[in-house]
């Protein structure tokens, strides 16, 4: 294959399902990877240079920031099926529009973010009773972050754009470059210059900003596939809303996954500033095992799009089987390497023997529960590129809100002892894996009785329609 062929949009509408889903899952999933080493890294620092208080405040604000971006989620997601569908439908005109929207829509929602975010970061804070030792380290990592989220917004949409098309390399190839910056700068501002944590953030926001960059010249440089003029960035109510429409519902459910982690992460301030680092450990190495599925999920859902749009609804039956049995084996995989070396990955975190040995018994408890987590992800996949994305929303409601929170509470009352007067920090593992199995058993049951085929032949011909 020519280099020119594997950083160009891919056709997914022809070809082995199992064979076009792999093509642009696997770079996908190194991207995702490359990703998760954002937050890895600041927390590896953090954690070595600064000391562990500097790292639960890290970590401290990680639910917050999470549900403050849920709009990019929201708008990436819609974004995505929403050029996948006029991508396979070769609608080159409808494509032009959608792909302006999503700009416009991106700057938009990035003016929005900052003002909110400055404003209410130190109030969450608060309301969440976060230590007064990180309190201060934690709202200036976050007032950073918010003053440069146009950065990360931009790329979301933009690399969630290319993929849409078909194109995960290129998102792969500038993602790389910014992940080896942020590394590096982080290392730089904390060991050199002695920034602390906002050194960490101000890394952060610098190497999203680039990597956004560098999508938007991919874009420039696509003459051939659309055309982007001042027209198409003018925002049309049809496109508009038809991308915020499908978005929408993924939005509402990475802020409302984000609302319950901010309801938990008070339970887990309340625990400790050992339990506090502990989880962010724990949710640093969860990041990377959770990435295999997260990228399965996406590639059926650009799959899925591009068929539906194309006509093709017998092609997605047949890569939901194809891709529910690759997700399943990485999740098998995965949770050996979590179970086998656990203490090994924690150790990168930090030299206290107490938080590895925390942290591996709750990551065990944690470690089966990501095989269920592969289905959910291929089956919520194929829905959202069916463009039901409301069904995978109240699935999610339900899980998140329904059942984590009383289970986290509920066991966390029951376990309380002299050692954890608050409850036991395991009530926080088990409050995960109780929602991603029932998650799995509810996903599929709406597959096979649910409306995402209705929503599939609407969306084919929205997708056809002049």
């Amino acid at each position: 294959m020519r280099l020119k062929q594997i950083f160009a949009p891919r056709d997914m509408t022809e070809g082995p399902p199992w064979q076009r889903i792999a093509e642009f899952a696997v770079p996908m999933l190194v991207g995702n990877l490359a990703q998760q080493l954002y937050n890895t890294a600041d927390s590896i620092v953090v954690g070595r240079y600064v000391g562990d208080s500097a790292l639960a405040a890290v970590g401290s604000a990680a639910p917050i920031l999470n549900l403050l971006l849920a709009f990019f989620v929201g708008i990436a997601t819609g974004a995505g099926i929403v050029i996948s569908q006029n991508f396979g439908a070769g609608d080159r005109e409808k494509l032009s529009e959608s792909i302006g929207n999503c700009i416009t829509l991106a700057a938009i929602a990035s003016l929005l973010t900052t003002v909110i975010g400055v404003a209410v970061t130190t109030p969450l804070l608060r309301l969440l009773e976060t230590p007064a030792s990180i309190i201060d380290w934690s709202g200036g990592y976050l007032h950073i972050i918010f003053w440069g989220v146009a950065g990360c917004a931009f790329y979301n949409i933009l690399s969630g754009i290319l993929r849409g098309m078909g194109d995960s390399v290129s998102a792969l190839g500038f993602l790389l470059v910014s992940t080896v910056l942020n590394i590096g700068l982080d290392v730089w501002f904390v060991a050199g210059f002695d920034m602390g944590v906002p050194g960490v953030a101000l890394a952060t926001v610098l190497a999203q900003g680039i990597s956004a960059v560098l999508c938007l010249i991919k874009l420039l440089c696509m003459r051939d596939v659309f055309d982007l003029t001042p027209a198409a960035l003018r925002l049309r109510r049809d496109s508009a809303l038809r991308i915020v429409r499908i978005g929408i519902p993924s939005g509402i459910t990475q802020a409302i996954m984000s609302l319950a982690m901010l309801v938990v992460q008070s339970l887990t301030n309340s625990m400790g500033e050992v339990v506090i680092a502990c989880n962010v450990i724990i949710m640093r190495v969860d990041g990377f095992a959770m990435m295999p599925n997260m990228t399965f999920g996406q590639a059926m859902s650009v799959y899925t799009g591009q068929n539906v749009g194309a006509g093709r609804l017998d092609r997605v039956h047949q890569g939901l089987k194809q891709g529910t049995a690759m997700a399943v084996g990485f999740a098998c995989a995965i949770t050996c390497c979590l179970l086998l070396f656990g203490k090994s990955m924690f150790a990168l975190f930090t030299d206290t023997e107490q938080l590895i040995e925390l942290a591996y018994r709750m990551m065990s408890i944690m470690a089966v529960g990501y095989i269920t987590i592969a289905v959910t992800q291929v089956l919520g996949g194929v829905m959202r590129g069916a463009g039901d994305t409301v069904t995978p929303m109240w699935i999610s409601m339900f899980t998140t809100i329904v059942l984590r929170i009383p289970v986290a509470y509920g066991l966390a009352y029951l376990t309380r002892c002299p050692e954890w007067p608050k409850g036991r920090p395991e009530a926080l593992s088990v409050s995960l894996l109780v929602p991603w199995v029932l998650g799995a058993v509810i996903s599929f049951f709406f597959y096979r009785h649910g409306r995402w085929r209705r929503t599939a032949l609407n969306q084919a011909k929205a997708a056809r329609r002049d």
